[in-house]
C-alpha cells in the first residue's frame, strides 16, 4: 500500500502566498475587517458567557447594605 506525502507544508505555503497576494493589491481593509469580525465574535461570546453565568446564579450581584 502506498501512502501519500503529508500536505501540511504545501498547504501552509499556499495559504501564505494567497495571503500575500490578497494583501498586496491594497486589500488591507479586507483583512482589517476580518480581524474586526473576529474581535466582535470574541466579545460577543464573552458577553454571552457572562450573561449565562448571571442567569445561572453563579455571579449574582450583591445588594448594598442598607438598600
Amino acid at each position: 500500500m502506498h501512502f501519500a506525502a503529508p500536505v501540511g507544508p504545501v498547504l501552509s505555503g499556499t495559504l501564505r502566498a494567497l495571503d500575500r497576494a490578497l494583501l498586496a493589491g491594497g486589500r488591507r481593509n479586507a483583512w482589517a475587517g476580518v480581524l474586526e469580525d473576529r474581535r466582535r465574535a470574541f466579545d460577543r461570546s464573552e458577553a454571552e458567557r457572562a450573561l449565562r453565568a448571571v442567569a445561572d446564579g453563579a455571579a449574582a450581584p450583591r445588594e448594598l447594605p442598607g438598600a
